[in-house]
């Protein structure tokens, strides 16, 4: 069982949940006759429209970096060098230390999205998700561009 997709499915549904909720009250205030409500009811409608075009936009995030970990791994490209607690998480100290090498494998080859991949994994080690994601999208764009060429 894929524990991480079973929460994403989870958490997708929810959000589904409660977007149709949002689209139920805005139309509500849509079918109202005052001006005010009628503006907050549009206003209310646009929400769930972010809601699901973000909510997209991560699964499919998900899936593609699920599909590159998976063919790293087969490769047998996955980081091994770090420290894993009692958790199964990285060592945030260890990490750190080892960041570099990561940092200059990219450097070397910016073209190869097996070092982006590695690099976003380092940076999540290292506890900044906000970066790994970066990479991550990074090792994704690379990725589609070399199976597309």
């Amino acid at each position: 069982m894929n524990r991480p997709l079973v929460a994403a499915l989870f958490m997708s549904l929810l959000l589904a949940i409660y977007l149709l909720f949002a689209l139920n009250y805005a139309w509500i205030l849509i079918t109202d006759d005052s001006a005010l409500a009628n503006a907050m009811g549009y206003a209310l409608g646009l929400l769930p429209l972010l809601g699901v075009w973000v909510m997209v936009a991560e699964l499919r995030f998900g899936r593609a970096s699920a599909r590159l970990a998976r063919e790293l791994e087969s490769e047998g490209g996955l980081p091994t060098e770090f420290v894993v607690t009692v958790s199964g998480r990285a060592d945030r100290d260890s990490a750190d230390q080892l960041f570099p090498a990561f940092a200059r494998a990219v450097e070397e080859s910016p073209d190869r999205w097996q070092a982006w991949m590695r690099l976003g994994m380092a940076y999540d080690a290292c506890g900044d998700r906000r970066r790994a994601r970066w990479a991550i999208r990074r090792a994704i764009s690379l990725h589609a561009e070399k199976t597309s060429a």
